[in-house]
């Protein structure tokens, strides 16, 4: 008769089974929420309102799509809890029935913002662009303000006697109005081979990409379109620190 194997030689051989079936099977990903951004705005009265210019190209090559740039800012400007954007088309349109080919000057930011009805406009242009590996985005983004909805302090009633006796009124008209430049600047120059740049790119992929896959959060880095998401998206965030910064030095009235 054949000898049985002792109790725990068949325990440690369903233990060895056990072991190499976990470490065949495929890690399930572990779902985390993305970064949220927020805008520093009183939003009681509703959500502040932005319109996107497309990106003017100045990085001295043609491979780069403006449009495309542009949708990727309006999708990062959604993001942001308390703001809203227009699609880039609406800009387009707007631009083209106030007549202006390319914002340049308040005055069209102005004129651009009253057709539109918005808030804020966003003026974008694109400095460096190399779809090639390691990608490399340029980024400029300017933002003008309607100091209404985005100023920091609450508004002030006018005040007739304070008007009359005021030696000019550009203290009041400079409140529903917009400025000579822009409130916040964001410039990046987003290269991937910059270890801060990819450790941007980590903390943006948190909850944008899946975990267990093989290239996990360097994802961004294998397409231009997804790195194009980033930098709009780092590009936003840096306007909205400005924005933060800006509204809290603000005095209060």
């Amino acid at each position: 008769m054949p000898r049985r194997m002792p109790g725990w030689w068949r325990l440690g051989c369903v233990s060895v089974l056990c072991a190499a079936l976990l470490g065949c099977s495929s890690p399930r990903s572990t779902l985390m929420p993305p970064n949220v951004l927020t805008a520093p705005y009183d939003t009681l009265a509703g959500e502040v309102l932005w319109a996107v210019v497309p990106p003017v190209n100045e990085s001295g090559t043609s491979l780069v799509d403006p449009l495309a740039v542009g949708d990727a800012v309006v999708a990062a400007v959604t993001e942001i809890q308390g703001v809203a954007a227009l699609p880039v088309n609406r800009t387009l349109a707007a631009m083209r029935g106030t007549g202006v080919e390319r914002v340049v000057t308040p005055e069209q930011v102005r004129q651009l913002a009253e057709a539109m009805g918005v808030d804020g406009v966003v003026v974008t242009s694109i400095t460096a662009w190399d779809p090639y590996d390691p990608p490399v985005i340029g980024i400029t983004l300017a933002l003008y303000a309607r100091s209404g909805p985005m100023r920091a302090q609450a508004p002030v009633e006018l005040d007739p006697k304070a008007l009359a006796s005021a030696a000019s009124d550009a203290d009041f008209l400079a409140r529903s109005s917009f400025g000579s430049g822009p409130v916040a600047v964001s410039v990046e120059h987003l290269d991937a081979r910059n270890h801060q740049t990819q450790m941007y790119v980590r903390e943006f992929a948190q909850g944008r990409s899946d975990s267990a896959s093989a290239l996990n959060w360097r994802i961004y880095f294998a397409s231009m379109e997804l790195y194009t998401q980033f930098a709009a998206y780092h590009g936003v965030r840096r306007l909205l620190e400005n924005e933060w910064m800006r509204t809290a030095r603000a005095p209060a009235q």
